[in-house]
């Protein structure tokens, strides 16, 4: 994995990034922290995102100097939120990969493999919790321990109730969408 001060590629010569492109890696690496995912994962889609043809994962590698375990696993987890797609290339043997470019099936992605399967624990976890504050030996703790779990059931029911709407919104719910954004997806599509 690449050291977080230094730009995405350290090599130089006909593969080395492009300022243009350095600086578009450095859009999604930011964003994937802002979610916790490895820098790895927003050099690689960032990659994608930028080529003007699909790559194959020794061409993912070598652009940008990180190791193959690395890009392994980071197209994995790409693949699986969709913003990665195989590409086929007539006569070649090896895996082509491209970016999803549509921002509605990227969201839509996350939404489904990383915050629903988080919403759909909390259930067990809350119950678990409600164990632990039976065994509470203070009126006072159980007493606030009761206030703010409550808290979290009602966090959690409400997030319960928002998940089909914004599901309906990035599936494309048109009342929410403004046209320019419809505009583009369509051009993307």
């Amino acid at each position: 994995m690449s050291n977080p001060d230094q730009s995405p590629v350290s090599v130089d010569g006909p593969s080395a990034l492009s300022d243009w492109e350095t600086s578009t890696l450095e859009i999604f690496v930011r964003a994937v922290g802002l979610v916790g995912l490895p820098r790895s994962v927003g050099e690689i889609y960032g990659l994608l995102f930028c080529a003007m043809a699909p790559l194959t994962f020794d061409e993912i590698t070598e652009r940008l100097s990180i190791s193959r375990g690395s890009v392994s696993q980071g197209l994995k987890l790409l693949r699986q939120l969709g913003a990665v797609k195989l590409h086929y290339v007539p006569s070649s043997r090896k895996d082509h990969y491209i970016a999803e470019l549509s921002i509605k099936r990227l969201m839509r992605g996350f939404v489904k493999d990383q915050f629903k399967p988080h919403l759909d624990s909390g259930q067990a976890r809350i119950e678990a919790i409600e164990q632990l504050i039976d065994g509470e030996t203070s009126d006072a703790v159980k007493n606030h321990a009761y206030k703010r779990l409550s808290t979290l059931r009602v966090w959690q029911q409400r997030m319960r109730k928002l998940m089909p709407v914004i599901l309906a919104v990035l599936g494309g719910a048109s009342v929410l969408t403004n046209s320019e954004d419809k505009e583009a997806d369509r051009q993307i599509i």
